[in-house]
């Protein structure tokens, strides 16, 4: 199974008021334990290290699978549609503004849609592998929202700059993309499955 790493941009910090700031790639995939925190609340995008495509969702449906809203790699970098909120799990007594330490398990809601990153055991359209789809909204979700937050490196607690791996909860997969592409609906951009 292959494993990617995912990075972070981070464009807005504990604050609904959306400034479109420049993205350097180098910078984002520095393995480094410096700079800000990332706590809940934090709207941020998350870069696919070797393909620097963006987690990306938008109102369009899996035409195959569960029908949910589909998930791709999308390569600009101004995209309103990849931005991710930072949610703890259902139950938790986490709040915003609480760090966030290497093998907790967080929730991401695409910004627009108010959905969730989400898996199950539906296969994905172009490879095969399990689609990552978003799905319910503010008072509906579920295990299959949960992903374990794993920090690469030194660092325990997440900030901006640090290699990420995503594993879901319920299926043990890891969040995934390639150079796959689509050809219809979201023409050009990636699959992400795991």
């Amino acid at each position: 199974m292959a494993i990617a790493f995912f990075s972070l941009s981070i464009f807005l910090f504990l604050n609904l008021d959306i400034e479109y700031g420049s993205f350097s790639p180098a910078s984002a995939a520095s393995s480094s334990s410096e700079g800000p925190e990332i706590t809940y609340g934090t709207v941020l995008k998350l870069m696919h290290e070797r393909t620097k495509f963006r987690l990306h969702s938008h109102d369009v449906p899996y035409g195959t699978g569960s029908g949910q809203q589909s998930v791709t790699g999308f390569p600009d970098v101004d995209d309103a549609n990849s931005y991710w909120i930072v949610r703890p799990q259902l139950g938790s007594d986490a709040k915003q503004g609480d760090r966030i330490e290497t093998g907790t398990v967080i929730r991401l809601q695409h910004m627009k849609t108010r959905k969730w990153l989400h898996s199950h055991l539906h296969l994905s359209p172009i490879s095969g592998n399990l689609e990552v789809s978003c799905f319910g909204g503010e008072t509906e979700s579920d295990t299959g929202d949960y992903w374990r937050l794993l920090i690469e490196g030194s660092g325990k607690t997440w900030k901006q700059d640090q290699r990420i791996r995503l594993q879901h909860i319920d299926t043990g997969g890891y969040l995934h993309s390639h150079d796959k592409k689509y050809q219809r609906i979201a023409g050009g951009q990636q699959e992400v499955n795991y």
